[in-house]
């Protein structure tokens, strides 16, 4: 499987990198745009607001449990493959596997307590436990975050691209199928389960065809050797557990804040303007996968100065996108929503504009945490997140006696801009204090 020729610049291989994933992605939001359009109007702004509380929920709790493991083998698994060290790398991605099915495991603990223990402290509607569980559990075990990893790692935007169109593509005759024949929420989250599980399955026979003499279960045997390979990985994965809890918390909370202080048809409100909001701010996924991987490699193969050029040239470029990505939202949201959702969804575009705001600022700062977790300081990006966290409770907290749908997204924009200066502060910090670098090695002193 030939790689295509790419750019000798770290940011023209970069754009390369986001260049493929845009293509699909643009693919798979008009397909998105499509199958929401039918969930919203054929469900109804209630039933929408149920499925939309349970995908918010399993997300949440996948994200709870989930440890970031794609970030793992990236931040590691540059150097192996720069260096051709393809045994240490199949016993790092090994690792992660494990570390997903962990994690997968005691999601589904969690989980159980959650929707059969708590259900009613919660205040979760008995009519659809048994459907969030098992949703849930699929959503747990569909986990891609080592097979990306590994796809990322070896440069393989390309073919990534393929796996993942599977999801719209099905969602969208899944959703035409449903509509056709009996649309309930029930039917929409098992079609949604089982496509997730597709793609699981998709990414790890691609990652394997990649690299089988890295993608082999004859290095579940030494996986306890990865840590000897990779000085500081215990602590780098749980920094980046604990920021990928805190992104959880800021992109799926407020969510269920609504649905719980406001109501089912806020909360269907709010979600379908979310989604809105994050489709226009797409690129800043795109572009956070792109930079992620290739900064992380620029820091193992590049000179300083060219190190810092990538990380201020993603920058600008990204602040740019996020200003197009506001005027988007404020001239074509109100009509998008209307399209999308109809007539019961037009207060949402109040919603909207704060939502993409917050996501504008994602877009804009996704150099910062990759410049944090490349140079060894995993910590301060936490550190940035967690800052942007307690702003956004504070805000919905204070917000909580007269709380809407309108309130929330507010909340939800005013943490962006703290999390976005607390990140670039920081980024910038780091970037400044950078001693000089000799490609392949550590900077002496730097942090694991």
């Amino acid at each position: 499987m030939p790689a295509p020729t790419q750019p000798r610049s770290l940011l023209g291989r970069m754009l390369a990198n986001t260049a493929w994933l845009l293509g699909g992605k643009g693919f798979g939001a008009v397909c998105s745009l499509v199958y929401l359009a039918i969930l919203a109007r054929s469900l109804g702004l209630k039933d929408f607001g149920h499925f939309s509380l349970i995908f918010g929920s399993a997300q949440a709790l996948v994200a709870l449990s989930g440890l970031q493991t794609w970030r793992v083998v990236v931040r590691y698994g540059a150097g192996h493959v720069h260096a051709g060290n393809w045994a240490a790398f199949g016993r790092l991605s090994m690792l992660s596997a494990l570390l997903d099915l962990g994690s997968a495991l005691l999601g589904v603990v969690v989980a159980w307590l959650i929707y059969f223990q708590f259900s009613d402290a919660l205040d979760l509607n008995p009519k659809y436990l048994v459907a969030a569980f098992w949703f849930t559990v699929a959503s747990l075990f569909a986990l891609v975050s080592t097979p990306t990893g590994i796809v990322r790692a070896l440069d393989r935007f390309d073919l990534g691209v393929y796996v993942e169109a599977l999801v719209p593509t099905l969602r969208l005759v899944a959703a035409v199928a449903i509509w056709l024949v009996d649309p309930k929420v029930v039917y929409f989250l098992a079609a949604w389960a089982a496509i997730d599980l597709i793609e699981a399955a998709g990414y790890w026979m691609l990652s394997r065809r990649l690299c089988p003499e890295s993608v082999s279960l004859r290095h579940l045997k030494d996986w306890r050797l990865a840590t000897d390979d990779n000085p500081g990985i215990v602590r780098f994965s749980l920094v980046a557990f604990a920021s990928s809890t805190l992104d959880a918390a800021v992109k799926q909370g407020p969510l269920l804040a609504v649905g719980y202080l406001v109501g089912t048809r806020a909360a269907g409100l709010y979600r379908l303007a979310a989604q809105l909001s994050q489709g226009l701010g797409k690129l800043s996924v795109l572009l956070t996968r792109a930079a992620y991987a290739e900064i992380n490699r620029a820091r193992v193969s590049a000179e300083h100065a060219e190190f810092r050029r990538l990380v201020r040239q993603t920058s600008l470029i990204a602040a740019a996108a996020g200003a197009v990505v506001v005027v988007l939202a404020v001239v074509l949201g109100e009509p998008l929503l209307d399209l999308i959702g109809g007539s019961d969804f037009d207060a949402g575009y109040a919603v909207l504009v704060p939502l993409t705001f917050a996501a504008s600022l994602e877009l804009a700062s996704v150099a910062f945490e990759p410049v944090l977790h490349s140079t060894g300081h995993a910590r301060y990006a936490l550190f940035g997140r967690l800052a942007g966290f307690v702003v956004l409770a504070g805000a919905i907290g204070w917000l909580a006696g007269s709380a809407t749908a309108v309130t929330v997204a507010i909340a939800v924009a005013v943490g962006g801009v703290a999390t976005y200066v607390a990140l670039g502060a920081l980024a910038w910090y780091v970037m400044a204090r950078l001693p000089a670098y000799s490609p392949a090695a550590p900077a002496a002193g730097e942090a694991p």
